[in-house]
């Protein structure tokens, strides 16, 4: 039976023939992680002020509940106490719905201002990169020609 031959010591010769600058990927990595933080953060406080929102119009509710349940001496009173307690609702209602308005609309703002600095910084990581590559390229072409003209120099 004949053994698949290992490919293992060709392909690090292979790769050490193309090197790679793995510094951009790290940058670029580190600055996706960050943003990814921040984008958390804001997601996190934005639950947080939810849930305070819920457990404070649900606590309302409770207390409006408890003027509805008791007893009344006349049928009228009962009315006037349901009537009450769906005006309180109403009013809970939109109290607490223009606070969860106000917790995305501050979401909103910090995940704009996030993205925007993150846009930001990308192109200037990019002006950055294509700045480094140009120098790069202009020795490369420099020393190409260094070498063309040595190499044609000799020959004469």
């Amino acid at each position: 039976m004949s053994k698949a031959p290992d490919f293992t010591k060709t392909m690090q010769e292979m790769m050490a023939k193309f090197p790679v600058d793995t510094s951009s990927f790290q940058d670029a990595f580190k600055s996706q992680t960050a943003l990814g933080e921040k984008m958390a953060k804001v997601a996190l406080a934005a639950a947080e002020r939810s849930t305070e929102i819920t457990a404070q119009w649900t606590k309302d509710a409770i207390a409006r509940m408890g003027e509805l349940a008791s007893s009344k001496d006349e049928p009228a009173e009962y009315a006037k106490a349901v009537s009450d307690f769906a005006t309180a609702a109403a009013e809970m209602a939109a109290e607490h719905m223009a606070a969860f308005a106000e917790v995305a609309k501050k979401v909103q703002m910090d995940t704009v201002d996030l993205m925007l600095t993150a846009g930001k910084d990308l192109a200037a990581e990019t002006q950055k990169a294509a700045e480094t590559a140009t120098r790069e390229t202009q020795a490369a072409v420099k020393k190409a020609t260094a070498a063309a003209t040595a190499a044609t120099t000799a020959k004469v």
